[in-house]
């Protein structure tokens, strides 16, 4: 496929270039930073015009696409002010999206997140494993952008029945040089605790991209993207015990399993994920 990457040069999005390349795939970086050269173009994604003519075409980048990952975003809450992040995430997304539906493009894959769930779990989840089966519950103003930007979603599908939206719901993104601090955390139930003691290595979060694009529908879906494992050698029950009493229980927790569901994601796209700070640390 021939695909363009918004937010290519953040930490996921370095990974997700790499990983689509190695696929076989014509990959461009869309992004407002980045090194200058082939596969990059420098766009900034706020300004409609600027983002329809870089995905019709660049001269001497590319002539067009067929799928579009959308990752550009501010990354997380509290790192410009709320109605910064706001303003920049919604309008990039509606920009992405509408320039990608003119310029014919059906398959769109893009960053969610698993704050929709609920995080920081201050209000204890509704039954843990969490999964995608009850309401998002936003409870920043990033997590309020991603929940929005799914509703978007929706109704361009309903307007658009031949487009094809996907939105992964990605957990904590890690690199391997990040889990040497993994060990540390077992010393303090809490400090994990917002997401359910959660992760995704980049690696894996590709392999769910990839096979997002490759998945053969039409309409929008959403998934929890997370590793298979937790971030903590202490055991589930313990941890649930402790943290989050009286919380009903949905299934199995399994010694070390992701208590961020991936059961969907595993049944629809065959995503199954290939790495963990265990094999690292």
């Amino acid at each position: 496929m021939r695909i363009a990457v918004t937010g290519g040069s953040g930490k996921l999005g370095r990974t997700v270039v790499r990983e689509l390349r190695a696929a076989g795939n014509t990959v461009v970086n869309l992004d407002a930073t980045g090194e200058r050269g082939p596969g990059f173009v420098r766009v900034d994604l706020t300004d409609y015009g600027q983002t329809i003519d870089a995905i019709l075409g660049v001269n001497d980048q590319h002539d067009g696409f067929d799928a579009i990952v959308h990752l550009a975003a501010i990354p997380a809450p509290g790192i410009l002010s709320d109605v910064a992040t706001f303003h920049n995430n919604i309008r990039v997304t509606y920009n992405v999206f509408q320039a990608a539906r003119r310029a014919g493009i059906r398959n769109i894959v893009y960053a969610s997140s698993e704050t929709v769930l609920g995080l920081p779990f201050d209000v204890p989840p509704p039954y843990i494993p969490v999964d995608e089966d009850y309401p998002a519950r936003p409870e920043s103003t990033y997590s309020l952008v991603k929940h929005l930007e799914e509703q978007l979603a929706i109704e361009l599908v309903r307007w658009d029945p031949a487009l094809k939206i996907v939105a992964l719901r990605f957990s904590n993104v890690m690199n391997p040089e990040d889990y040497a601090a993994f060990p540390g955390f077992d010393a303090d139930a809490l400090a994990r605790k917002w997401n359910l003691w959660g992760y995704i290595d980049g690696r894996d979060g590709a392999q769910a991209i990839l096979r997002a694009l490759e998945w053969d529908t039409t309409g929008f879906d959403r998934f929890i993207i997370a590793a298979a494992d937790t971030v903590m050698s202490r055991p589930n029950d313990e941890l649930v015990a402790e943290v989050f009493p009286g919380v009903p229980l949905k299934g199995e927790l399994g010694v070390n399993d992701t208590l961020l569901s991936i059961a969907k994601a595993r049944q629809v796209l065959g995503y199954e994920p290939k790495h963990s700070w265990r094999d690292e640390v």
